[in-house]
């Protein structure tokens, strides 16, 4: 916490969920305890990485520290996953980056904790197996009032940020039409999806509180929104998307979010307020987003007409550049950007190991990219590797962490 207080506008901080499942059937196991205990439940850096629970005990959390730079932020997301994967290793079970499970099996046991149990009994069997992951991304920002009015900002990207993050094809043990079932299981919660227009702090807080009086959240804390003033630290927090496939594909959710924000602090400095984005195409962009992810069209809630999501995220990329260039990072962003246009989303991906060998094989590339150091190529090993070296290669300024 103390670090978050202390941190400087623009600095970076990434959650990213897992799901912990047995080696040998794919199917999700409660081992999130010994996992964690062997990984090192306290801070592993010295800007406060840690690791940590999350609702199901099949689900673990690695979050980074403070990170002033992509580099930094790069080499902290590869070492969270490397421990965390091979504490799983030694339970004979595999860590996925995967917005959701692949193979079906019994519900997992919900975490210990009060608050998870108070979580559970609100919301039924709606959560009895909800083994969703995302990847949160936390940006500094001066105050609250701040984070409010960008995340007005930030309404009409939401969808296309999501589209670019595709990683839950399956639900169930079943492979469906969609790119993303997370963000429809997200869906079945009240007060999900892209948040409303707000005018300052206070009318979201009064929000907020009006939600927890109906009896619809747990607490002031828990909001389902894919963007938010964060309730603990002094940052914006984007979460609309799935877990990344890969930490340089976390990495560019982290560049293009950092670099939005940028434009939103700018045209509010120079006194542009947000487009007032209507929320039902807000609504229709983020279930074509889950529908189709990057290989349909996004219903454009500021322009009003339907737009090629690919030509979306290049507006996106142009918004976000400015920002992106003062940092040094808008050439690493777009190569990244340019990676996941060759090898496809991770729904994509997930999609081509199923076809060449059933759910176990996508089980079998998830565990590979998870904590692989390179960013998402082809996974077939007789095709060729791109030429991604000097894309990575942006994302290694910084040794890395020191073990616990």
């Amino acid at each position: 916490m103390d670090h978050y207080r202390a941190a400087e506008p623009g600095t970076i901080g990434v959650e990213e969920e897992f799901v912990l499942v047995d080696a040998a059937t794919g199917r999700g196991v409660p081992d999130a305890g010994p996992v964690l205990a062997a990984a090192g439940t306290h801070r592993w850096t010295a800007t406060g990485g840690s690791f940590a629970p999350e609702l199901l005990s099949s689900q673990v959390e690695a979050a980074t520290g403070v990170c002033g730079d992509l580099g930094g932020l790069g080499a902290q997301l590869r070492f969270g996953r490397e421990r965390l994967a091979a504490a799983a290793r030694e339970r004979g079970a595999l860590l996925l980056a995967s917005g959701m499970p692949v193979v079906d099996g019994p519900p997992p046991p919900p975490a210990p904790g009060t608050r998870f149990a108070r979580v559970m009994d609100a919301y039924g069997d709606v959560m009895e197996d909800y083994q969703a992951c995302g990847c949160h991304v936390h940006i500094a920002v001066p105050d609250r009032d701040t984070a409010v009015a960008v995340v007005n900002h930030l309404r009409p990207w939401l969808p296309v940020l999501l589209a670019l993050s595709a990683n839950s094809p399956f639900d169930r043990g079943r492979l469906t039409a969609y790119a993303t079932r997370r963000a429809v299981a997200m869906a079945r919660f009240p007060g999900s999806g892209v948040p409303p227009w707000t005018a300052s702090a206070a009318e979201w807080d009064a929000r907020v509180a009006a939600l927890v009086e109906a009896g619809v959240l747990v607490d002031e804390a828990m909001t389902f929104w894919l963007a938010r003033p964060s309730p603990r630290w002094p940052t914006v927090e984007v979460r609309a998307a799935d877990t990344a496939g890969t930490a340089a594909e976390a990495v560019l959710q982290a560049g293009l979010v950092r670099g939005l924000v940028g434009a939103a602090l700018e045209d509010l400095e120079a006194g542009r307020e947000a487009p007032r984005a209507d929320g039902q195409l807000c609504a229709a962009a983020l279930w074509n987003a889950a529908r189709h992810g990057m290989s349909g069209t996004l219903a454009d809630p500021v322009a009003g007409r339907p737009v090629p999501a690919w030509r979306l995220a290049e507006a996106m990329a142009d918004r976000a550049g400015p920002t992106l260039a003062d940092s040094g990072d808008l050439g690493a962003v777009r190569a990244l950007l340019d990676v996941v246009r060759r090898a496809g989303t991770g729904a994509d991906r997930q999609r081509r190991a199923a076809a060449r060998g059933g759910p176990l094989a996508a089980v079998r590339m998830l565990a590979r990219q998870t904590a692989s150091r390179q960013p998402p190529g082809p996974e077939h090993p007789r095709e060729p590797p791109g030429d991604e070296s000097g894309v990575w290669d942006a994302c290694e300024r910084v040794p890395e962490p020191d073990a616990p």
